[in-house]
């Protein structure tokens, strides 16, 4: 039998996500291939052994291989790892297409919603490659940064294929990476989407210095509006309340190394949006997950006052703070509904 970690695997995306990911696949012993758009970053990687950008203070394995060519990079590569941002998804599912004549198997640590659509990543992959394709998704509580020191750290790998997931497993896992195992795609990329929205709800509640209690109310409210709607999207509860769900929703809410939650508190602190997302440098998924998953609310007949509060602030200029008031100022509910 083949060892896996002796086939290569491609990381599509040298951010900070997709270059941890690529630094532990190879400390693992995987022959590892990292791709980035920008030659310039790829020519500063290799000349530095760091990504200066997204994660300065971590070096890049010796066996790392770094490619800004897409063909190269996906050469003689069966097993495919897409860690961009989730709007640029289908953009490198075509990409893969074009450049691919053998099988490949993808599996991708984007957090979001196809724009427009609304629909989940994995449908894209059903579009281009047809529904029988291996595929799978990783999300989870993970910081970049702690994942590439070496920081223990536990994710959640759904996927429609046991091979793929026992491969992947395998490639992943050391002392101190754990992965969980699911068969939920839906559930689990609908928690990793709308966590971001929270996370921006809850940065701004900080950010107008509401404190503790309040940040734990959107928190417990939040993942109700998760389970609320990811349901009908057909995931399932016991995804909510793991890793996936309220194990994301906790970390990109109460830590500041979250974008989402930086956003939120420039936001309550009286930034635009422009200055708020310029500040951050890098994409803030929960701005276009707001759009989407408040579509699919309306579609589904939801209701999601948290979600619709922070689409309002985003999308119709209104003032976090009436937006805030407005949010406490609800009638009583009952707490299960």
């Amino acid at each position: 039998m083949i060892d896996i970690h002796s086939k290569k695997i491609a990381v599509l995306g040298a951010g900070s996500f997709g270059t941890a990911l690529a630094i532990l696949l190879a400390k693992n012993g995987n022959q590892t291939h990292l791709w980035a758009r920008n030659p310039e970053q790829i020519a500063q990687m290799k000349s530095s052994g760091f990504n200066q950008r997204y994660l300065p203070d971590i070096s890049l394995p010796n066996n790392l291989e770094l490619f800004s060519d897409f063909r190269a990079a996906i050469d003689s590569v069966s097993d495919l790892l897409i860690v961009t941002p989730s709007h640029a998804f289908a953009q490198s599912l075509e990409l893969i297409k074009t450049h691919k004549t053998q099988d490949v198997r993808i599996v991708w640590a984007c957090k979001g919603l196809e724009p427009d659509s609304g629909k989940f990543l994995h449908d894209q992959v059903c579009r281009v490659f047809g529904d029988e394709n291996p595929k799978g998704v990783l999300s989870g509580p993970t910081f970049a940064k702690e994942l590439a020191q070496g920081s223990p750290t536990a994710i959640t790998l759904a996927s429609d294929n046991s091979q793929l997931a026992a491969d992947m497993t395998k490639r992943l896992v050391n002392d101190t990476f754990r992965v969980y195992l699911s068969d939920d795609l839906a559930g689990v990329q609908f928690g990793g989407a709308i966590k971001n929205i929270i996370a921006i709800g809850a940065g701004m509640a900080d950010g107008l210095g509401f404190g503790a209690n309040a940040r734990t109310a959107l928190i417990t409210r939040g993942l109700a509006e998760m389970m609320r709607l990811g349901q009908k999207l057909g995931g399932k509860p016991e995804t909510f309340t793991g890793m996936a769900g309220l194990g994301d929703l906790v970390l990109t809410c109460t830590d500041n190394q979250s974008r989402n939650r930086r956003f939120g508190i420039a936001l309550g602190k009286g930034s635009n949006l422009e200055q708020a997302a310029k500040d951050i440098g890098q994409v803030v998924e929960g701005v276009r997950n707001t759009k989407e998953v408040f579509r699919l609310a309306q579609t589904h007949n939801t209701d999601m006052p948290i979600c619709q509060s922070i689409y309002q602030i985003i999308y119709q200029q209104q003032d976090p703070k009436e937006a805030a008031k407005e949010l406490l100022t609800r009638a009583m509910k009952v707490e299960g509904d």
